[in-house]
C-alpha cells in the first residue's frame, strides 16, 4: 500500500512537471548531466510557484484530467525539437554575467563580509 502511494505521488508529479514545462516533454540533445540539471531546475522552479502561489491552475488542470481519465496526454506538435540558438545562448550568457556581477557587489557571498 505504501508503495503504491509513493509511486502515485511520483506520477502524478512527472504529470504536473510535463504539463508546467514543455522541455520535459520531448527528448533532448543536451548531455545526459545537462539533462539532470535541467529536470533539477524544473523540480525548483516548480516548488518556487507551489510556496507563492495557494492555488496552481496547471496542477488543479491535471488533478481535473486525472480524474477525468485523461492524464496520458499525447506529446502536441507544438514541441517539436529543442535547439540551441545564438540568440538564446547570448541572452542566456547576458543574464548570467549580470546575475554574477550583481553577486559581486553584493560582497560575493564571502564569510569575511557578514
Amino acid at each position: 500500500m505504501k508503495h503504491s502511494q509513493a509511486r502515485n505521488v511520483v506520477e502524478r508529479s512527472f504529470g504536473v512537471l510535463n504539463m508546467r514545462f514543455t522541455i520535459l516533454k520531448c527528448a533532448s540533445y543536451y548531455p545526459i548531466s545537462t539533462q539532470c540539471h535541467i529536470v533539477t531546475a524544473c523540480c525548483l522552479v516548480h516548488d518556487l510557484i507551489k510556496r507563492e502561489i495557494s492555488i496552481d491552475p496547471i496542477e488543479a488542470e491535471y488533478m481535473q484530467g486525472e480524474q477525468d481519465n485523461l492524464h496520458n496526454v499525447e506529446v502536441d506538435d507544438n514541441c517539436g525539437t529543442v535547439g540551441a540558438s545564438n540568440e538564446w545562448t547570448a541572452g542566456k550568457d547576458a543574464l548570467a554575467t549580470a546575475m554574477f556581477n550583481n553577486w559581486l557587489g553584493n560582497g560575493g557571498g564571502l564569510v569575511g563580509n557578514i
